[in-house]
């Protein structure tokens, strides 16, 4: 029952993240918000929800391990992870620096080896496990000014593709959700005549909500998915349609 399941979520205390941690704790899950630097942020959303927080970078394997040992000694063994934490730090290729090419990797590439490593073992052990990792529009489709986001997010979908293959008959399912342009604070603080342009590309006509994206995580994670693994999951109201 999802009442005895602990879901771990990156991210996971502002934006899309925070909208998932609420909507599983709404579904009876025990859930673990992790987030990286802003504890005004994270200390005011553990006081909005009662969700306990664990800062950790989840670049850092060892951070990770750490991390998520505090997680288990609080909350319980991970069942459901949401590799859900990102950055952006955009720039026409051709004047990237290496840093900035390296800091989203490490952020959003590397941390489906850091976060889903120290848990897989668990998950395997008592078969069962839901690993949701969110990808992104950009990931499928590329954006200029982000070559090392599209190629961050794009790898996370080969990684589910191998990790289902490896872990299906465990119990295991591994999914991803390519999200388009949700109404988070960073896309509304964008200006207007700017955001207007992004939603007269999107056939349905507005932004995506987090809690839209959130129920699509809820479903992923619960027994009823369980033929359901390797997939990919377009959230983008039809702005980018995927082969």
């Amino acid at each position: 029952m999802a009442q005895e399941r602990v879901a771990l979520v990156t991210g996971g205390t502002r934006g899309i993240g925070a909208a998932i941690s609420k909507g599983l704790k709404a579904k009876g899950y025990k859930v673990a918000a992790n987030y990286g630097g802003n504890d005004e942020a994270a200390n005011a959303f553990k006081e909005e929800t009662g969700i306990p927080v664990f800062k950790f970078d989840v670049g850092d394997y060892a951070a990770c391990e750490a991390g998520i040992k505090a997680v288990e000694a609080e909350v319980g063994p991970v069942d459901v992870l949401v590799n859900n934490a990102g950055i952006t730090r955009d720039g026409l290729f051709h004047k990237m620096t290496f840093e900035k090419w390296q800091a989203v990797i490490k952020t959003n590439l590397d941390s489906a080896f850091t976060v889903t490593r120290p848990v897989i073992e668990g998950m395997r052990n008592r078969g069962f496990g839901r690993i949701i990792l969110i990808s992104s529009i950009n990931g499928q489709k590329g954006q200029i000014g982000q070559a090392n986001y599209s190629a961050a997010k794009a790898g996370v979908i080969g990684f589910a593709k191998a990790l289902a293959q490896e872990s299906a008959s465990k119990g295991i399912t591994v999914n991803v959700i390519a999200p388009g342009y949700i109404a988070t604070d960073m896309v509304m603080a964008v200006p207007e005549d700017v955001r207007n342009k992004i939603i007269s590309t999107i056939p349905v006509g507005r932004l995506g909500e987090a809690e839209e994206i959130a129920r699509a995580v809820e479903y992923l994670a619960g027994d009823d998915s369980g033929f359901i693994t390797g997939s990919t999951l377009t959230i983008n109201g039809a702005q980018y349609i995927a082969g």
